[in-house]
């Protein structure tokens, strides 16, 4: 059933904003989702009526505000197919998912000489925790390299993966090109080395359908504020294999089963890994969140943006000194680009005044630009509530870009 993006963009009061006397319009959604009135109506709700602490309290509040939070576990394990809901960790994010790999895995499983494998395209924060890891354990970062399209070189993957390798940390949709990875494939090649693999699910959560017994990682990150939830809130799903395994990240509250001036023991799962007060209320609006994903359907919010994709492309190539940087066969909504000529800040400075947002720059992921040779890209990127109308305005916009700059 295809989006009704007016109907849809009236869920999101922040979609009402004037920007310089023109309407906004958002396509910065890559690095982060508006939120419709479902998620808001959550955080306030819960304030209103269920703040409290969870897990620890005898009393009504506790006991409804830990039914909600647990119940919140099991949407989000339904969400991505994990076998069990003690697999789903919440974290800050999918940058603290990460580091929580990084520094429990590196801690037990790698060693002087060892390899931790990455790939060109990686965000910054699935890049630094891992140099942070080799550092501190003396091992070595290697880099999986990619073709001019934006595409993995799985020769080149099969080639580095050895013996030494203790870890493969990779993203499933770049933030930067909109690449869609073979993540099955990268997994099944580890794995046939007794390999575990990461997959960074920033990108990919909000457009695509996610199954992890499928894919079949052993542990897959996502942040909550990129799929129209709340920010400061995401998922680490890790098979339970894995996290039995792995010392916490951080001591305190909760994660414990007892503890003495001698020694202490550690809670069970998911409890390990979740150490203080949770942060309730917003885990409870990235349920809200998943809610009205399911509801406006992934596969109709998916075939909307590619329409959405596809003409941006199609208009963009009527402009003069247009590159496009990300020209993957499997990519999901974003349009990466920059006129040759012209800075992409500049581009992007006066996209704004116009009331376009877009992002303009890196992208966290400045070994990707230094690849291309480029200082950063105009990045357009688009959610259910975008309208073609909008791109519309924005090539409007990047005409008079074009003629302000000769």
């Amino acid at each position: 059933m295809p989006i009704n993006a007016d109907a849809i963009r009236k869920n999101f009061p922040i979609l009402e904003t004037e920007i310089n006397k023109r309407p906004l319009i958002y396509f910065d959604n890559a690095a982060t989702t508006q939120k419709p009135l479902v998620v808001l109506e959550r955080l306030r709700y819960y304030y209103e009526n269920e703040n409290s602490n969870i897990h620890r309290g005898a009393h009504y509040l506790s006991h409804i505000a830990t039914e909600a939070y647990e119940a919140a576990r099991n949407n989000l394990r339904r969400f991505i197919n994990a076998g069990e809901s003690h697999e789903i960790i919440f974290t800050r994010g999918t940058t603290e998912a990460i580091n929580l790999v990084a520094n429990s895995f590196s801690k037990k499983f790698v060693n002087e000489g060892d390899e931790i494998l990455i790939s060109t395209m990686e965000h910054h924060s699935n890049i630094v925790p891992w140099q942070i890891a080799c550092q501190e354990h003396g091992a070595k970062l290697r880099v999986i390299p990619i073709n001019d399209k934006g595409e993995l070189d799985m020769e080149a993957y099969d080639g580095i993966l050895s013996d030494k390798t203790r870890l493969v940390a990779v993203t499933h949709v770049s933030n930067a090109l909109g690449t869609i990875n073979p993540v099955e494939e990268l997994v099944k090649k580890a794995h046939e080395k007794n390999i575990p693999v990461l997959i960074d699910g920033a990108q990919a959560a909000p457009h695509l359908h996610i199954d992890v017994q499928q894919i079949d990682c052993d542990f897959y990150c996502f942040s909550g504020h990129k799929m129209y939830g709340p920010m400061g809130v995401g998922v680490l799903y890790g098979k339970e294999e894995w996290l039995n395994q792995l010392p916490p990240y951080q001591g305190g509250g909760e994660m414990i089963k007892e503890v003495t001036f001698e020694k202490t023991t550690y809670n069970e799962l998911p409890f390990k890994f979740e150490a203080g007060t949770p942060n309730v209320a917003d885990v409870l609006g990235l349920d809200a969140a998943v809610s009205f994903i399911l509801d406006a359907g992934l596969d109709n919010i998916a075939a909307h943006e590619q329409q959405l994709h596809d003409y941006t492309v199609e208009q963009l190539r009527k402009l003069e000194k247009v590159r496009f940087i990300g020209t993957a066969k499997q990519k999901t909504s974003v349009v990466s680009f920059l006129f040759e000529d012209i800075h992409p800040y500049d581009t992007g400075t006066i996209l704004d005044k116009l009331g376009v947002a877009v992002r303009t720059g890196h992208h966290c992921a400045q070994p990707l630009m230094d690849f291309y040779g480029i200082p950063g890209t105009v990045r357009a990127s688009f959610a259910a509530y975008n309208t073609q109308e909008e791109i519309d305005k924005m090539i409007e916009g990047l005409q008079k870009v074009r003629e302000m700059f000769g």
